[in-house]
């Protein structure tokens, strides 16, 4: 088993990378397989941010939330990955129709 080369990485690439468990709510060890980034660093540059922030923890008691508002948040995050997609699937065409013309 090889060492792995440490890799330094910018701060608009964490706060990026951040954003998309924090906001996206997508999960940290899918972030972190697609990334290709070590778990327990990631979490510290989670922890980081929500510390500058000024963000509650996740170790926080939480508001418990009503069946309503957890289904609003969860079509928010459907409709914001649908967004993505939709861009991404604009820039392929666009790049696919100069590409062959």
């Amino acid at each position: 088993m090889s060492k792995r080369i440490r890799r330094q990485f910018t701060p608009d690439f964490k706060a990026g990378a951040v954003a998309l468990v924090r906001e996206r709510g997508q999960p940290v060890s899918r972030v972190c397989r697609d990334l290709d980034l070590v778990e327990s660093v990631f979490r510290r540059w989670i922890e980081k941010a929500q510390a500058s922030s000024g963000a509650p923890s996740r170790s926080a008691p939480a508001i418990p939330l009503t069946a309503e508002q957890a289904e609003i948040q969860q079509l928010r995050r459907e409709n914001e990955i649908l967004r993505m997609e939709r861009e991404i699937l604009k820039k392929a065409t666009a790049f696919f129709a100069k590409e062959s013309s």
